[in-house]
């Protein structure tokens, strides 16, 4: 089977890499965009969904052009974010295990940038970063581009305000005769202006369809709440996929932190990521994310990108998104590596008219995800309610006295009869709570 990467012109000990990593047939887009960069004739542009394997369709080429003989840094990866950077570096160090004279080293944002140029002043042959710590390192002289052949601009539509200011700083620092290598999920008209400005007239552009692998396997589904219920709809959804791992997208840092409270009371084993934590915060959730010890993460947008983590069975649009590549990057997160995957939105009824526009432009398909109606909630939420008193730790502060007396309501009761009369109490407590709220 590895000979399919053989075909498209990667070296043997690429190969071995690939087939340690359980990587044999390559995605459509791997086999359209390596044999391109391999020839190394022209700019190109690659058009794919997020989880086609765009990673190793650069990546590979990039590695088997490396001259080990020169020790200045050859190719430039440009990231959104330090977490898809680091993802980036260590798929490249995965892919090079039997290339061990290929140097690569990350320069992202978020850490400590004298451990950074203290790297780079050794053999460096790819380096994989973001724009805003590259500029920094430009105007330090910590880095040198001049024999730089090869730009990579990954997930460029992601991109596009941050390079507004700053590509042409970069771009300063290559070589003339430097061959541009840009990535996108969608093509929006800033994306198109970018190519024009910074690109040959003579670009190669390919583009993978929606139906490729990490796509196809996505049901798109929505479900209709009313403002007051739509809480209560996620968490009997949660309940539904108790131990399976899941994202929660939300459009601010307000209502993520909110959204992780709510969870967190309700004794979900999740974690929350934006912009606004710090970097040690935000690596430590993620990696807890990616090592299975939390299994929901609630994040916004941009922080949620690099998540690369095959076993995500399902992502929620707990706000629909504002533009279309936003949900093509969210939905790509689940259904990777061929697995099959669900992507659920939240909406209110006023939204419901916006689907189309999403099924038009995407070329995708959404079917009504069901509803619980009124007494499958209570009853979940009669559940999450047993949960929280049973993970609530005992407070050993408290009067024996106190203890004693109530100890004397209940010793009559036997195990079932407590539990069928605090049932009891709690529903009617919620029925009236409920009442108020209308």
């Amino acid at each position: 089977m590895s000979k399919q990467f053989a075909d498209l012109g990667i070296q043997e000990s690429i190969i071995k890499a690939l087939y340690d990593m359980e990587i044999v047939v390559p995605t459509a887009i791997q086999q359209k965009i390596i044999p391109l960069l391999l020839v190394n004739s022209t700019d190109v542009v690659g058009v794919a969904k997020t989880g086609t394997g765009k990673t190793a369709a650069f990546g590979l080429p990039l590695l088997q052009m490396i001259d080990t003989k020169v020790s200045s840094v050859q190719a430039l990866i440009l990231v959104p974010t330090r977490e898809l950077g680091h993802q980036i570096f260590t798929n490249l160090e995965a892919f090079a295990k039997y290339l061990p004279e290929v140097s690569i080293a990350a320069t992202c944002g978020g850490i400590p940038i004298k451990p950074q140029i203290e790297r780079l002043t050794s053999a460096t042959h790819i380096v994989v970063a973001t724009p805003g710590r590259l500029i920094d390192l430009i105007q330090r002289k910590a880095i040198n581009l001049k024999e730089t052949q090869f730009l990579v601009l990954d997930e460029a539509d992601e991109m596009v305000s941050i390079l507004k200011e700053g590509l042409d700083e970069i771009i300063a620092e290559l070589p003339k005769n430097h061959k541009t290598f840009l990535f996108s999920a969608t093509m929006p008209g800033s994306i198109k202006q970018l190519i024009q400005n910074y690109m040959s007239k003579h670009v190669t552009e390919v583009s993978a369809s929606m139906e490729t692998v990490g796509n196809q396997g996505i049901d798109h589904q929505f479900v209709v709440v009313d403002p007051i219920e739509k809480l209560d709809v996620l968490m009997h959804f949660l309940t539904s996929k108790e131990g399976e791992r899941g994202i929660i997208f939300c459009k601010t840092k307000a209502a993520v932190n909110k959204l992780a409270k709510n969870l967190a009371i309700n004794r979900f084993s999740s974690g929350a990521i934006h912009g606004s934590l710090t970097q040690p915060i935000r690596d430590r959730i993620m990696g807890q994310f990616r090592e299975g010890h939390i299994n929901i993460l609630v994040a916004t947008d941009l922080a949620a990108r690099g998540i690369d983590v095959q076993a995500i069975s399902y992502v929620v649009n707990y706000h629909l998104p504002d533009v279309y590549e936003t949900y093509v990057h969210r939905s790509g997160r689940t259904a990777r590596a061929g697995n099959k995957g669900l992507s659920l939105t939240v909406l209110q009824q006023e939204e419901v008219a916006e689907i189309a526009g999403f099924e038009k432009e995407l070329g995708i398909k959404f079917i009504p995800f069901e509803k619980p109606g009124i007494v499958s909630i209570d009853e979940n939420n009669a559940f999450l309610w047993a949960k929280q008193i049973f993970k609530t730790k005992p407070n050993h502060e408290l009067a024996i006295e106190l203890k004693d007396r109530i100890k004397t309501v209940f010793h009559h009761l036997t195990k079932d009869e407590l539990i069928e009369k605090m049932l009891a109490n709690y529903m009617l407590q919620n029925k009236e709570v409920t009442k108020h709220k209308k």
